[in-house]
């Protein structure tokens, strides 16, 4: 089981200290304990699972962060297999619903259909689109043919210069509000296109079936991270912020409150902008503080909603719905196979946050009503949480990087500290964003630690 460090003044010696107990945390404790290293995971939350966090409502285990898995995300659905869990597919069966200029309307399909210039319109900045994501150097993106232009204007921008109909500008808007938490005008085209490069295409991040949201874990996704924790045992110590990482040429020397940890090796797991948090001696390098600085994480918002049944099912409804205006913006049928209905709904933190919990409901289920009729008015249970107001390591999903960045300051995303090597989901190149990516570059740090290890112990 994972504990909380003994609050009194204590020293203890390990092979690598590992910060943060997310996939990539856990998949690095993991990876090492296996090459026969000692690890000491510090998690500073009083849980595991970082941006994957599990709920309830209605009595049905929900989740409140990182939800989905795809086909192709094997890393993630090794480990879940591995420890037992489970998957279930997304419910995608009916009509879903659209609300966009005002008008409601059912379609079919994964892009809401438009007028007859809409949907010519959509094709055309789509096939754009795939033409630049196709030259982005997925490892690299900030060394890719033209990055320092791609680089200089946002995504808005550039749909803006590709004079995207109203139609197409609010769809790829809701697209920007899922991956980076942010609007178009706050990312940048290169860490735009990168995205799409890592999960493979804009298809692929935008389908249920055979895309990136087509299965969900049956126990939840955080519930992965917490037993894979369990078999790291008291390796795993929570409630334990680390504040200070100092090293020299022997070894790194970790602080977290009264705590102090010697090891010969660290790997840092936070995102590119908490890494703030810490203070590195020797300090970090220019290129790595601007990092922290201009790497800023977005904000994403979800409720969940349970009714007595998924009544949208009897009415030939899908419970997938998008709109651009409003609280709400996408929402998803996640009821369980026996039980109650629920919806799961992204919810934009502008309008959503700064209010009351009262509040709040009030605005999803009048949103809900608009979408799916009266009946969304009359739940049995409701939950939701803010990642952007979160008490520690607040925002998600992913960073949302102006114009500039990623050319000035992303390769700092990898380049290890000395002794510091750094791990995360937002250091991945394929499957960056996604938990399959955080579990990746948490294997790639250990084996590149281990490596390290090895090459000391044979001088």
């Amino acid at each position: 089981m994972s504990r909380s460090i003994d609050t009194r003044t204590r020293r203890e010696i390990v092979d690598v200290v590992i910060v943060g107990a997310g996939f990539a945390g856990l998949s690095a404790a993991d990876r090492l304990v296996s090459t026969g290293a000692s690890v000491m995971v510090l998690e500073g939350r009083d849980r595991v699972g970082g941006r994957s966090y599990t709920g309830e409502v209605a009595g049905v285990k929900v989740d409140l962060g990182a939800t989905w898995v795809s086909p192709r995300h094997t890393a993630i659905r090794d480990l879940a297999s591995r420890v037992g869990c489970t998957t279930t597919s997304q419910f995608a069966t009916g009509r879903n619903v659209q609300w966009l200029a005002g008008k409601r309307r059912e379609y079919k399909g994964t892009i809401p259909p438009v007028s007859p210039a809409g949907v010519v319109d959509m094709a055309r900045i789509q096939m754009a689109l795939e033409k630049l994501v196709g030259a982005i150097d997925v490892e690299a993106a900030w060394e890719s043919p033209d990055a320092a232009k791609l680089d200089s204007i946002s995504f808005g921008e550039w749909l803006d210069k590709k004079r995207a109909l109203p139609s197409t500008r609010a769809l790829m808007t809701l697209i920007s509000k899922v991956q980076w938490g942010a609007s178009p005008g706050d990312v940048s085209l290169l860490h735009a296109l990168r995205y799409i490069r890592a999960v493979g295409d804009l298809n692929h991040m935008l389908d249920v079936e055979n895309g990136q949201q087509q299965d969900r874990i049956v126990e939840t996704t955080q519930e992965i991270a917490r037993r894979l924790a369990q078999t790291l045992g008291d390796r795993v110590v929570l409630n334990t912020p680390v504040r200070r990482i100092v090293q020299d040429g022997q070894g790194v020397i970790v602080h977290a409150g009264s705590a102090t940890i010697q090891a010969r090796h660290a790997i840092v797991t936070v995102a590119p902008a908490h890494r703030a948090d810490i203070q590195f001696e020797p300090a970090l390098s220019e290129t790595a503080e601007g990092l922290t600085k201009t790497w800023r994480m977005g904000a994403l918002s979800k409720a969940l909603v349970a009714y007595k049944t998924p009544f949208w099912r009897a009415e030939g409804l899908s419970g997938e719905a998008v709109t651009d205006t409003g609280t709400v913006f996408i929402t998803f049928d996640v009821s369980p196979q026996n039980g109650p209905g629920i919806l799961m709904a992204f919810c934009d933190p502008r309008v959503f946050d700064g209010f009351s919990p009262e509040l709040r409901r009030a605005r999803v289920l009048d949103q809900l009503a608009g979408l799916y009729g009266d009946r969304a008015k009359e739940p049995i249970d409701y939950v939701d949480h803010c990642w952007g107001t979160d008490t520690f390591a607040p925002g998600g999903p992913n960073p949302a990087a102006p114009p500039y960045a990623s050319t000035t300051y992303a390769r700092a995303l990898t380049e290890p500290h000395g002794r510091v090597e750094w791990a995360g989901t937002e250091t991945a190149g394929e499957w960056a964003g996604c938990m399959n990516g955080a579990v990746l570059t948490g294997q790639r740090a250990a084996e590149r630690v281990a490596q390290r290890i090895r090459k000391e112990s044979e001088k």
